[in-house]
Formats: C-alpha cells, sequence, structure tokens
C-alpha cells in the first residue's frame, strides 16, 4: 500500500487534517486536566468523585464519557514516585543515616501521599490529551 500525504492535508478553508473543523489546543487542555477541570471550558468540574470521569460537563455540557484512561495515570503515577522517592530515599539514608523503621516510615507516607495527590491530576491530564487529540470519539 502506497501512502499518499495528499488525503491527510488541511484545506484552506480553516479544517483540521482529520476534518474536523475544531483544532484543539493540546497544552491548555493538558492544564485543565492537571486542574481537574474540564477540557473544553476549564470551568466545569471534570471529575465527580475521586477519579470518576462526569458523562458531561455541567456548565458547557462537553461529553466527556468518551475518555479511555484506563491504566495509563496509574502507570504515570508510579512511575513518577519511583523516580523521585527512589534517589531520595539513597540520598537521605547516605547522607543522614536514619534508624530504618523511621526511614521506612518517612518514605511510606511520603509515597502513599504523592501518589494519592498525582493520580487524580494525572487522569484529567490524560483525558485533557485524549480530548485534544480528538482520540476516542471526542
Amino acid at each position: 500500500m502506497r501512502y499518499d500525504p495528499t488525503h491527510i492535508q488541511a484545506e484552506d478553508n480553516g479544517t483540521s487534517p482529520i476534518g474536523d473543523p475544531e483544532v484543539r489546543d493540546l497544552w491548555p487542555a493538558l492544564l485543565k486536566g492537571w486542574r481537574r477541570k474540564c477540557p473544553h471550558c476549564g470551568s466545569g468540574p471534570l471529575l465527580c468523585s475521586y477519579l470518576k470521569v462526569n458523562d458531561t460537563c455541567t456548565v458547557c455540557r462537553e461529553e466527556l464519557h468518551h475518555h479511555r484512561a484506563d491504566d495509563g495515570p496509574a502507570y504515570l503515577t508510579i512511575l513518577i514516585v519511583g523516580h523521585l522517592m527512589a534517589p531520595l530515599l539513597l540520598l537521605v539514608f547516605e547522607t543522614f543515616r536514619p534508624d530504618p523503621l523511621i526511614l521506612f516510615t518517612i518514605f511510606a507516607v511520603g509515597c502513599v501521599a504523592l501518589s494519592l495527590y498525582l493520580l487524580p491530576r494525572l487522569k484529567g491530564a490524560i483525558v485533557g490529551f485524549q480530548w485534544a487529540r480528538h482520540m476516542h470519539g471526542f
């Protein structure tokens, strides 16, 4: 099969490459999702509970049920927390030599707190990314 770039190029009338007239900016959508707000209007709540995404925005009525975040937020949370806490654990252990139980307690609480903070924000950012890129029916 031969690649033909002409079938995906945007026309001069302002349409996006896939024929949708609305071009959505990525970074504003990611920031709105990080703030757990609707990626379209930025003022309606994205989540109705800790990780449950609203079916529609209560302000602009944008449909949000199309999202497919699945395991992405959990994977990114583990990746970020692991890459932040592992070097910090080594640094604290080598520098201060605290009692192992104190070290474990501090880092266990820190890992759980950071994970609980990041998880809904990363889910919002992933939903915002999917919305901006017209993925999964957005």
